[in-house]
């Protein structure tokens, strides 16, 4: 069982929790150090500043992104049929609308893209590019696998993440729509695959 959190977590935790409720602008070292019951000083034994926080926050979030959700480099093992393919992208869909990292990561990213270029960067690849060019990944090789039919792998990724994007930011402002966006998102996901599967379900 692990024990107590150090300082430094609770540094880390705090900062996250500020800058998604008030944005990077809004919050200040005196306030992180207050809400964790430290001095401003003590705070600067573990990191140079705001910005060093807020760096080793987008290195913990992408590294945990990488680990439980996947990327166009670290796709994982590819279902072997449409079932598994909908219950693994069901199971990344839970994790990043519920994982209170990543969720608190993604709204201030979402508040903070237009200020600064890396945010802007790590908001595309995250909830656009990089998204798009993993399940494109899949989904050519279920084609090649035929389980589906061949098609545009670009289009048909886009077609398969764009709703559940949606959804997910719904449920960012709005979290009581959690059950509702997680029915639909499956309902989708069954739909896609109606449409075009290759009779291999």
């Amino acid at each position: 069982m692990r024990g107590a959190k150090s300082t430094k977590e609770k540094i880390l935790e705090t900062a996250l929790t500020l800058f998604a409720e008030n944005g990077y602008d809004g919050t200040s070292v005196e306030q992180i150090a207050q809400d964790v019951g430290i001095k401003a000083p003590s705070l600067y034994k573990h990191f140079k500043g705001k910005e060093d926080i807020l760096n080793s926050l987008i290195d913990i979030a992408e590294a945990r992104y990488e680990e439980s959700f996947g990327s166009v480099k670290k796709v994982g093992t590819i279902p072997e049929n449409v079932d598994g393919f909908i219950r693994e992208t069901m199971k990344k869909v839970r994790f990043t609308m519920t994982d209170p990292i990543i969720k608190k990561m993604r709204i201030f990213l979402v508040q903070e893209q237009f200020r600064s270029e890396r945010l802007a960067e790590i908001t595309t690849m995250h909830q656009v590019d990089g998204l798009l060019q993993m399940y494109q990944k899949i989904l050519e090789t279920l084609m090649a696998a035929g389980i589906i039919v061949k098609d545009d792998p670009e289009m048909l990724a886009t077609e398969i993440t764009a709703p559940v994007a949606l959804w997910i930011s719904k449920v960012d402002r709005q979290p009581k729509c959690e059950k509702e966006a997680l029915k639909f998102i499956e309902k989708h996901l069954q739909h896609f695959f109606k449409t075009y599967a290759n009779g291999n379900r």
